[in-house]
């Protein structure tokens, strides 16, 4: 990545799900539901698969409705029977994710040096900002931006250039940061400078825009970037 100023990061874009916050509130609820060990695993793939193929085909579903559709799906595949009020138990454990350890010291480190930090996501502006008031993370975070504005999911191209739109700046000048190789793709393709942290993935499919910067940790990446 450029160091020089014509190129610097004036935003840092933030995924939230299993980049800032944990899935493993919703794997515990899967699990106790008798689902087993790879349900949590299997459920967010097909979460996000559901999710690409409407943004693929120029359709729009909201989080929650792909996430009952997907979790539904997965039950019936584990051999339980869903119910309405058990997708609703599994699903509300949502709302109560905690956040990886690196979050907090990532987005201070952004905030001491003056460098804004948003969250992008293909989640609700609404359960975002929760998630980051329970945490006590949202004094540092500037603005919750979501795909719901441009009703397309990420990672097609138009949540990122609406973002950098909402935030002022030109994507040259904004950053996503992710765990998500598929996400840093998409941002790239968007013209935006990238954050690769490898503590999910661990390798970086060679078919994908490389990342600007990576890391092990959400600090290591906002350190190249800030």
């Amino acid at each position: 990545m450029s160091t020089s100023a014509e190129f610097r990061v004036e935003v840092v874009m933030f995924d939230v799900v299993e980049t800032l916050f944990s899935l493993e509130a919703v794997g515990a609820r899967l699990t106790a539901a008798g689902a087993g060990d790879r349900a949590l695993e299997l459920w967010f793939t097909r979460f996000l698969r559901d999710g690409f193929a409407l943004a693929a085909s120029g359709t729009y579903k909201p989080f929650p409705e792909v996430a009952v559709s997907s979790l539904t799906s997965v039950l019936r595949a584990s051999g339980i029977e869903p119910n309405e009020r058990l997708v609703a138990h599994i699903l509300e454990a949502l709302s109560e994710l905690e956040p990886y350890p690196d979050a907090r010291p990532a987005l201070e480190y952004l905030f001491d040096r003056g460098v804004r930090a948003m969250t992008l996501t293909n989640g609700a502006a609404a359960a975002t900002q929760g998630l980051l008031e329970r945490a006590g993370l949202r004094t540092l975070v500037e603005a919750t931006l979501t795909v719901e504005q441009t009703k397309a999911w990420k990672p097609r191209p138009e949540p990122y250039l609406a973002a950098c739109r909402a935030a002022g700046v030109a994507p040259v000048r904004a950053a996503l940061v992710a765990v998500h190789a598929w996400d840093i793709h998409g941002a790239a393709t968007a013209g935006l400078q990238t954050g690769w942290c490898s503590r999910l993935e661990g390798h970086f499919p060679a078919v994908f825009d490389r990342p600007s910067v990576r890391g092990e940790t959400l600090v290591d990446v906002v350190k190249q970037l800030a």
